[in-house]
């Protein structure tokens, strides 16, 4: 398995062809967003899109960006578009998206990182808590979480 960043690959089209032929259609729209070259006038610029891969094959993906479902709002960064393809779940591979996503995250300097989702239950897992529901600008209730990220101490000079 390797985690790569979409946008510093090769073989873009072969990521974005099986990110349209998975059975969620976020996924699918997420491969058209970066097909169509949209993705970042869409959710933010310097978005990131995390992927772990098995070869050729793609195994899990999501986003680290400034905007998701979730807006008008103040909170950033989002981590969005969280998938696995059915054939590798239940072996923590979305944690793995994940935590690059924070350590990217703290990086930047965030304080905290956030997640919308209709999941309960998924998310506490990997130490995410749930902060209130929110409308989607299409009507929709989502579950909005966040992670507080820790700083290295030794970064800090402490």
């Amino acid at each position: 398995m390797e985690l790569k960043e979409f946008f510093s690959t090769e073989k873009k089209e072969n990521w974005t062809a099986q990110m349209k032929a998975c059975d969620w259609g976020a996924g699918q729209w997420l491969g058209d967003l970066l097909e169509q070259g949209i993705f970042h006038e869409t959710v933010g610029d310097g978005a990131l899109v995390p992927m772990l891969t098995d070869g050729e094959k793609l195994v899990s993906f999501c986003t680290l960006a400034p905007r998701d479902e979730i807006w008008p709002t103040d909170l950033t960064p989002w981590i969005g578009f969280v998938y696995t393809f059915p054939e590798y779940r239940g072996k923590h591979y979305a944690g793995r998206v994940l935590e690059y996503c924070e350590s990217m995250a703290t990086i930047m300097g965030k304080e905290k990182v956030y997640l919308s989702t209709d999941h309960i239950g998924l998310y506490e897992k990997y130490g995410y808590e749930f902060l209130n529901m929110q409308t989607t600008p299409n009507g929709e209730e989502a579950r909005v979480y966040y992670k507080s990220l820790q700083i290295d101490s030794a970064e800090n000079g402490v």
